[in-house]
């Protein structure tokens, strides 16, 4: 299971949001490096990276932080946030990042989604599944859905996408363990995607269990951790050896 360390970037810094709620923030680092190089120091190779103004806005607006993070280490990132057209998936795989994450528009036009896996390959794009009570919660998570994550799941798996990152919203940032039951459910209805789960872990025991889940169903494929690793509740380089 692949460990990805989260940074969520606004003005440029490195901060957290409880429950992604905007008047919730904790500021952790005024240079989104600093983490990054330790994640990598740790033993790392990946990097969960969102734009939370895009989130917000549809625009992107931290591009330049993303790219020093490239230009400062080795790390595979994955970014998301504001990705809403073709030119700034384009401009963020030029960049150098390894998958674009899209969210918003995958709900309001999943058609949009498979012609994106078409144009730039299926290991490219990320679909991200932000649940709300199990609904998909859009638009940096201000907007609840009538359609369900794992219909959505389903769907966009019919249409060519293989990744999918599956938040759930009322454990994120919560520090109270992980939604087990609900990646689980999402694991299930696209068998063929490998998941990612988000939300909620804590401490160790919560990536180990994680782990075990996805020795029994096989696409579980990776756990982004945020908050545990800037509260310390978390040692990515002991988790990090004790999975190798």
């Amino acid at each position: 299971m692949i460990i990805y360390p989260a940074i969520d970037l606004r003005g440029g810094k490195c901060v957290r949001l409880f429950q992604g709620l905007a008047d919730q923030q904790t500021t952790y680092f005024q240079d989104p490096t600093e983490p990054a190089m330790i994640w990598e120091k740790s033993g790392a190779a990946h990097l969960h990276v969102v734009d939370l103004d895009g989130a917000f806005s549809g625009e992107n607006e931290n591009f330049s932080a993303v790219k020093a993070i490239l230009e400062q280490t080795n790390l595979k990132v994955q970014l998301g946030g504001g990705m809403r057209s073709e030119s700034a998936i384009e401009k963020a795989l030029k960049l150098g990042v390894d998958r674009v994450i899209v969210g918003t528009r995958a709900c309001t036009d999943p058609a949009w989604v498979g012609k994106l896996v078409q144009d730039f390959g299926e290991n490219h794009i990320i679909v991200g599944i932000d649940a709300k009570d199990g609904k998909v919660a859009t638009k940096g998570w201000v907007e609840t859905s009538q359609i369900s994550a794992t219909e959505l799941a389903t769907q966009v798996e019919s249409l060519g996408v293989r990744w999918i990152i599956h938040t759930d919203v009322a454990t994120d940032g919560a520090m109270q363990g992980p939604n087990y039951q609900a990646q689980e459910k999402m694991a299930l209805a696209a068998p063929s995607c490998k998941i990612i789960a988000s939300g909620g872990v804590t401490n160790e025991k919560d990536v180990f269990k994680l782990n075990e889940l996805s020795s029994q169903i096989h696409n579980i494929d990776g756990v982004i951790i945020g908050k545990a690793l800037y509260e310390k509740t978390v040692q990515l380089d002991r988790i990090l050896r004790n999975l190798s």
